[in-house]
């Protein structure tokens, strides 16, 4: 690795495990990425991932998945603009009230 690789980051292809799955249990698509994990800023791009699982399937399959590693500069953007991020996840009510309290009943 040289210096040049630490501050843009590198990129190599790695085999993976897809799961896919469209049920009345469970609807996902997972990847885990065999031998390594993925960091702040890190991407990954799946080869042939599948992208139609019928209902009532579930497919699990190899793939090759091709990672780019952040560099310095982009994983330090990267934690830095996900503490700001962070509040997008609050859900905030301005109704008054409790919660639920102004849903219509139908039993009456």
């Amino acid at each position: 690795m040289t210096a040049l690789d630490g501050l843009l980051g590198q990129k190599f292809d790695v085999p993976c495990t897809v799961d896919v799955a469209q049920t009345v249990e469970s609807l996902h698509a997972h990847v885990e990425l065999l031998g390594m994990d993925v960091g702040p800023g890190d991407a990954v791009l799946v080869h042939d991932a599948p992208t139609d699982v019928g209902y009532g399937e579930r497919l699990v399959c190899s793939r090759r998945a091709t990672v780019t590693r952040a560099g310095v500069l982009r994983r330090l953007w990267t934690r830095l603009a996900s503490r700001f991020e962070l509040t997008l996840l609050y859900e905030v009510s301005f109704a008054p009230g409790r919660p639920g309290a102004n849903l219509v009943r139908r039993d009456r």
